[in-house]
């Protein structure tokens, strides 16, 4: 049996999978940017609103805690909640 490695490969063949090789890094790359931004964003949309109804409620680290714990129980998943 023959290995697909053993073929002749035409010409171009290198360059185009050196290429498609540098897009799909690139497209990685640019998607985990765009994952850790949200993720920023997330984090700090939640902080601000924490940090508003303490001002405003005076919520203590009771309710922050039972926030935390409840977060964490609907998205075991994540980190940092």
């Amino acid at each position: 049996m023959t290995d697909s490695r053993d073929l002749d490969l035409p010409a171009g063949y290198l360059d185009l999978l050196e290429d498609l090789k540098a897009t799909v890094k690139t497209a990685r790359t640019r998607a985990l940017r765009t994952i850790n931004t949200q993720l920023i964003e997330l984090y700090w949309a939640i902080g601000q609103g924490v940090r508003q109804q303490q001002e405003q409620q005076g919520w203590g680290s009771g309710v922050i805690k039972r926030l935390s714990s409840d977060l964490r129980a609907e998205f075991p998943e994540m980190k940092g909640l």
